[in-house]
């Protein structure tokens, strides 16, 4: 949205659905000229994944000439089907992934966008051609593990389950079901006050999104560090709410957020 506005395209943000995920028909319907439709699926920061079928169904009727951009950044962490198959059959998509997520190489950046060689030939002039070796030699080994996929995925699923069933027992809502490495908490209150809290105590969790500004969102971490941020948390909620300190606090910049856009 970001780069989208620096161009000074039209974007047009829209509210998810009920079980957010993407309102398809809405994002469609936006606007007759648009020139990219940007779904992130399983999306940040919730978690929560759009349907397959929506998927298509916007492909199919999306404006003409319109691109569908799907971001799977988070695709390995689900047990949703990928849209790879639609590239393959020569649709007006792209899709975007990374090597940041599942794979643990946030530090050194390695990802791809996937399409019709005439839509990449449009990306062209703002690529960085010219990817660092470190990220290569480590993608190409992290392809060559067979069990490295499954294995974290079934270790960030299973404690992820377990942090949010202790946050229903406790009372805590979440929002939406994630399939993802990270989830939100509607706190009540002050999502900032919430991190500057938390951050006293030395756990740091994600931002806030000016469309939730209660709401925090949770990385998953190693079972130890949840526990951690559980103790935390349960502590800092059960006390009155402090006043927030401006909004700093450690993020970790991702996805697009709450609203869905295209431009």
């Amino acid at each position: 949205m970001v780069a989208a506005s620096v161009t000074g395209a039209a974007i047009h943000k829209l509210p998810l659905t009920a079980d957010y995920a993407h309102d398809v028909k809405a994002m469609v319907a936006a606007d007759p000229a648009a020139g990219v439709i940007y779904i992130c699926n399983p999306n940040n920061p919730t978690g929560t994944v759009t349907p397959r079928e929506d998927i298509l169904w916007a492909l199919a009727n999306k404006p003409a000439g319109s691109i569908l951009m799907v971001d799977e950044a988070y695709i390995h962490l689900s047990d949703e089907q990928s849209v790879l198959d639609q590239v393959a059959a020569g649709k007006d998509l792209i899709v975007l992934r990374t090597f940041s997520k599942v794979y643990g190489m946030a530090g050194i950046r390695c990802g791809m966008a996937i399409g019709r060689p005439d839509l990449l030939a449009k990306l062209q002039a703002y690529l960085q051609n010219m990817m660092p070796v470190t990220a290569l030699v480590a993608a190409r080994a992290s392809l060559e593990d067979p069990d490295l996929v499954p294995t974290r995925k079934k270790w960030i699923a299973d404690t992820r389950a377990e942090t949010i069933a202790w946050l229903k027992e406790k009372g805590f809502k979440t929002i939406g079901v994630s399939h993802s490495n990270c989830f939100m908490i509607d706190t009540g209150r002050d999502g900032h006050g919430v991190i500057s809290a938390l951050r006293d105590q030395k756990v740091y969790i994600g931002r806030i999104w000016p469309v939730w500004p209660n709401a925090v969102r949770v990385t998953v971490g190693a079972p130890e560090d949840m526990a951690k941020f559980r103790v935390a948390f349960e502590d800092v909620m059960t006390k009155p709410a402090t006043a927030s300190a401006g909004g700093l606090n450690h993020v970790r910049l991702a996805g697009m957020g709450g609203t869905t856009f295209l431009s």
